[in-house]
């Protein structure tokens, strides 16, 4: 029988055992134990071994080899072992029999009687629910009726508030009719008070009739109110000589001059009382005609407060006379001549300020307001002029010339009311309506067509490359041309005309002109000095390179200017990289921390165009300069005797002419260029000279000692005192020259000594410190050689004829 055969037999009996226990039938469990065991044990007589796959017939045979059982005692063993594991099964199933079912009957139980308790629970629900039903069909009606008797009510409550708030109203009307029937107009005006309070308490009601019955009685005793006080106070204005139209009008004191007064200041305070139902109707009245506002890019300041009624009757004589004067078919409406309406209000202005002050000012004092006569009388009169100007200036979009000149008496007319008018800055006058996209536009297009045309007759004029002030030497420092300064200022004008504007935005935009024009007058002088390039050392080119650097001058000056500071940071908090180029974010870092300036840009094309112009100058001079030098480089110098040998030294004759050019030069220099540059000049005509000599001269020749004494008697005596005009020290600009002529002079023993310490640093390397003998470098310092190396010296040591050992 193959093998797995025998392990399913062998495993069915053991499963049925374990069922057997389950069930409680120990006996059966034990027959069906002995019966497989003697099923194995005749199986192993017969030889059959199984497989070894680990079946049962394994655990039976254990350790035996010969797969069988030697005697019956091995088997009641085994079978002992059975009968204690079926035991322990059967004590575990017993357990769990007898501790399961107590506690599913328990919560079958729990269930059961919580399905009773809900069954029970929803009848009374249902009970209940019909008996709520039949509760509310019964009282539905009396719902009805109650509801119903509730409108009624609330209608009534209402309807009385009605009635009452009507009753109020025409109480406080009669009340007003009484008192100016016993002319008692205080009362009246506490009255119409009451009313324009409970006008404001009512702008949200939903009673549209009775708001409308409010106002209109509101408006009514207003102005009737507001009519009798108005003809009062102009009595006694006209009685007071008001409106004062001259500066020196004489006015003269009636004889009842203080009655006058009191009525004055008694008119004044009741105007005053009646300003807040004026400014109520004034309100209304505006938000019924013109609709809900809107809002202009260009608004630059919240709406002011209306006018205080005592300054409005002021106004309207000196309104009248503005309209008669200034509008219509008169000879004074001139559209040419802006400068007419805006020096009369200025001229009205200085004649009424007297009379606000000591007539109006103290009354307004007296009843607690803050506000000033004067400027309440600017801002009426500023208002006329600002319709004025929106009128005109509409019509001159046209014309530059009109557009131009209005421009300009605006800006003087803003100037003397904020100066000599003391009017708040606060306060808009005619600049505002400037600002206006159309004309903000118009005047850039205007300020950029006429310096456009400036830049090209000032170029093209006959003096443009002359100094204005070049006999006058203590104020021709910079000795820039005409043009340039009549470039300057023209920038600084077009400043000026917009550093007044209220809004920064717009100060920017006239900022990034300005910046377009120095660039085009930049590209104008670059185009001009390559025509001149062919003579660098022409008056006209020095002219423009001064030009250049009048202009980068001032610029420098303007970025430290508190104005162009402020704009510097109105461009970092506004934003407005687009008006003034592209900026990256490095740069616009450096503007707000105040370390650049809004000029860098241009300085820096400017420094550009100076150098390069500067450059080809000292080129064009150097030029020349070693055109002279030539006979001087191919001197004898091994041929001229010693210093002794010689009555008396004097200048080379083959450096006379070197020496005469650079002296012509320099002088013509100084007197064709600007202090700074010229600095710049012969500073650099030094160095290159310097390199010049050292090489040309020096390097390329052999010395004997007289030429030695030659050489530096033309350099210290002559060459040297040519700049010692423009500095103190000429020979710390020649640092290889005079260097190089103490070495070619040293005695011929320093000489021989300095030579050998020079050698032997060079073939030995060792740490002379160490050794006790002083450093090359040191030596060198010691003769006054800072500039020149150990190996330069040597080859100057090496070109003296009369040291031995060459």
């Amino acid at each position: 029988m193959p093998a797995s055969t025998h392990r399913k037999e062998n495993v069915i009996p053991v499963h049925e055992a374990m069922a057997a226990v389950v069930d409680g039938s120990l006996g059966c469990a034990e027959s069906k134990v002995s019966d497989f065991l003697k099923d194995r044990v005749c199986e192993s007589s017969e030889g059959d071994v199984a497989d070894e796959g680990g079946s049962g017939a394994d655990f039976l045979q254990g350790e035996h080899s010969s797969s069988s059982l030697k005697s019956s005692k091995d088997v009641s063993e085994l079978l002992e072992k059975f009968r204690e594991e079926t035991e322990a099964l059967e004590e575990q199933v017993l357990t769990v029999c007898s501790s399961v079912p107590p506690k599913v009957s328990a919560a079958l139980s729990a269930a059961g009687e919580a399905r009773c308790s809900l069954d029970e629970l929803l009848q009374r629900e249902q009970f209940i629910s019909n008996k709520l039903q039949q509760h509310l069909q019964g009282t539905k009606q009396w719902m009805g009726d109650l509801g119903q008797t509730c409108n009624q009510v609330d209608f009534i409550e209402r309807s009385i508030k009605y009635l009452k708030c009507l009753h109020h109203i025409e109480e406080l009307s009669a009340a007003v009719q009484q008192y100016l029937m016993i002319n008692s107009v205080w009362d009246a005006i506490k009255g119409v008070e009451s009313m324009a309070a409970l006008d404001c308490g009512l702008s949200q009601s939903e009673c549209p009739h009775l708001c409308d019955f409010l106002r209109k009685t509101l408006c009514f005793w207003h102005t009737i109110i507001k009519d009798r006080l108005t003809s009062d106070f102009e009595k006694v204005l006209i009685q007071l000589q008001w409106p004062i139209i001259t500066p020196n009008q004489s006015v003269t004191p009636p004889a009842n001059h203080q009655d006058l007064s009191s009525q004055l200041e008694g008119l004044v305070l009741q105007l005053l009382a009646l300003q807040t139902s004026d400014d109520l109707i004034s309100q209304r009245a505006s938000a019924s005609t013109q609709g809900p506002p809107t809002v202009s890019s260009s608004t630059l300041a919240s709406p002011a407060p209306p006018l205080c009624l005592p300054i409005q009757i002021m106004l309207q004589p000196l309104a009248k006379r503005f309209r008669y004067h200034f509008y219509g078919n008169r000879q004074t409406n001139s559209i040419h001549k802006p400068e007419w309406y805006l020096t009369q209000v200025l001229k009205w202005l200085e004649s009424s300020s007297t009379f606000m002050e000591e007539k109006i000012q103290p009354v307004f004092d007296q009843a607690g307001q803050t506000i000033s006569a004067k400027v309440e009388l600017c801002r009426g009169l500023v208002t006329l002029v600002q319709e004025k100007v929106g009128s005109d200036a509409s019509r001159m979009l046209y014309d530059d010339g009109l557009f131009c000149h209005l421009v300009e008496e605006v800006l003087q007319f803003e100037k003397d009311l904020r100066s000599n008018h003391s009017y708040p800055a606060t306060l808009p006058a005619l600049l505002h309506i400037l600002l206006e996209d159309a004309f903000l536009q118009k005047w850039l297009a205007v300020e950029r067509k006429m310096a456009v045309e400036k830049m090209d007759a000032m170029l093209s004029a006959e003096g443009a490359w002359t100094s204005q002030y070049k006999d006058i030497s203590d104020m021709d420092e910079l000795k820039a041309p005409e043009c340039a300064e009549t470039f300057m200022t023209l920038l600084q004008v077009i400043t000026e005309r917009y550093r007044a504007l209220p809004s920064p935005a717009a100060q920017l935009r006239f900022f990034g002109l300005q910046k377009e024009l120095v660039d085009d007058f930049r590209i104008r002088l670059t185009q001009v000095m390559k025509e001149e390039s062919r003579c660098p050392l022409g008056s006209r080119y020095c002219a423009i390179l001064n030009a250049v650097n009048y202009i980068s001058t001032i610029l420098r000056d303007w970025g430290d200017n508190v104005f162009f500071l402020q704009l510097q940071q109105a461009v970092v908090s506004l934003g407005e990289q687009e008006l003034l180029g592209s900026i990256e974010m490095m740069e616009v870092g450096r503007l707000a921390s105040l370390e650049g300036s809004l000029f860098d840009g241009l300085l820096s094309l400017l420094d550009r165009l100076k150098g390069d112009m500067l450059g080809r100058l000292l080129h064009s001079l150097m030029r020349d300069t070693a055109e002279k030098a030539q006979p001087y480089c191919q001197e004898r110098w091994l041929s001229i005797p010693a210093p002794q040998d010689q009555s008396a030294m004097s200048l080379s004759s083959s450096a006379c002419p070197m020496m005469l050019c650079v002296r012509d030069r320099l002088l013509n220099l100084h007197q064709v260029l600007s202090v700074s540059l010229f600095q710049l000049a012969w500073q650099g005509l030094a160095e290159k000279l310097d390199n010049f000599i050292y090489q040309e001269v020096i390097l390329a020749n052999h010395f004997s000692d007289g030429g030695a004494a030659q050489l530096q008697f033309d350099m210290t005596r002559n060459l040297f005192p040519l700049f010692g005009h423009y500095c103190r020290r000429p020979e710390n600009f020649f640092k290889h020259v005079k260097e190089a002529c103490i070495i070619l002079s040293l005695k011929l023993g320093s000489a021989i000594l300095l030579r050998d310490l020079l050698k032997r640093s060079k073939l030995e390397a060792k740490d002379w410190e160490d050794a006790g003998d002083p450093s090359p470098e040191s030596a060198l310092n010691e003769l006054g050689v800072f500039c020149l190396a150990p190996c330069d010296v040597l080859i100057l040591l090496n070109l003296r004829a009369s040291l031995p050992g060459i």
